[in-house]
């Protein structure tokens, strides 16, 4: 059993010697947003050892309504079952990976926080690093008992729509969009029916985060975020994307750079489009 707490990030060296102890869970959730099949076929061909697969879409997202994002929250309950079906207990280490710069792991990782559980950690480098430093990997899909895990108080911050709106020109708080910038821009939107971004909203892509696949360092995230926050505290910060995935990985950046406490607008993009009356702009910020 490790006595370390790993809650951000965790590198492949650090995870190795874990991979088989059953206080450890190592989740693939490699994805594609236009090919909700591609993750699990990925996973298939070849995995790490003993990794189970988490489907965005099906296990780490809600039913979508007429009201929703893309990628709703799902019942608090529901993702307590998928947890335990995984095998996860209250004081197991949990290590999320994925292929795409850790974008989709960072959707476990604060989903995870939501539930309460800060043993939690992304595969600096994702798969592509697994592979470079072991050329290890298996097709078996793991057999583990049923865990014993039970929700707790909620270890993340969250804002609604409803909030954001109120903020809108309050030089107190600052919006984070996680987008790519010609999103951000409104210059295409290859995913939701309206371009553009939430007036006031500043961008700062996830991939800005990760330099040749892995995190920056805590000092580099330091003291780009610090530039952006404008001696704002984290606590007075709201990320927000496409549909609240990505975001995610804002958040886990900040914390990486010690500025904790800011706060996810889960809904994001595709959930404020959904109200017409909702103001939209394009355009640089």
């Amino acid at each position: 059993m490790s006595a370390t707490r790993h809650t951000t990030i965790i590198s492949v060296a650090d995870l190795q010697p874990h991979l088989f102890d059953a206080d450890w869970c190592v989740v693939d959730c490699r994805h594609d947003l236009t090919d909700f099949s591609a993750g699990f076929k990925a996973y298939r061909a070849g995995h790490v050892p003993g990794a189970t697969f988490a489907h965005i879409e099906e296990d780490l997202a809600g039913e979508i309504t007429p009201g929703t994002g893309r990628h709703p929250l799902p019942v608090r309950e529901h993702l307590v079952t998928i947890f335990r079906e995984w095998g996860i207990n209250d004081d197991t280490q949990i290590v999320a990976y994925d292929a795409q710069g850790g974008s989709f792991a960072g959707r476990l990782w604060w989903l995870a926080r939501w539930l309460g559980h800060d043993k939690v950690a992304v595969l600096d480098g994702g798969w592509q690093a697994w592979l470079a430093q072991t050329s290890w990997s298996s097709i078996e899909e793991p057999e583990r008992e049923d865990g014993r895990f039970t929700a707790r108080p909620s270890l993340v911050q969250m804002v609604e729509a409803d909030r954001v709106l109120a903020t809108r020109g309050d030089a107190g708080t600052v919006l984070i969009d996680a987008r790519a910038p010609e999103r951000f821009e409104g210059r295409v939107e290859p995913l939701d029916p309206v371009a553009g971004h939430i007036p006031g909203a500043v961008n700062r892509f996830w991939q800005n985060n990760l330099q040749d696949g892995r995190f920056k360092s805590p000092a580099q995230l330091r003291a780009e975020f610090d530039a952006l926050l404008g001696g704002r505290s984290p606590s007075q910060v709201i990320h927000q994307c496409g549909s609240g995935v990505t975001a995610a990985h804002n958040v886990l950046a900040m914390e990486l750079a010690g500025l904790p406490g800011s706060a996810l607008y889960a809904g994001s993009w595709s959930e404020w489009i959904r109200d017409p009356a909702r103001p939209v702009t394009q355009g640089v910020a």
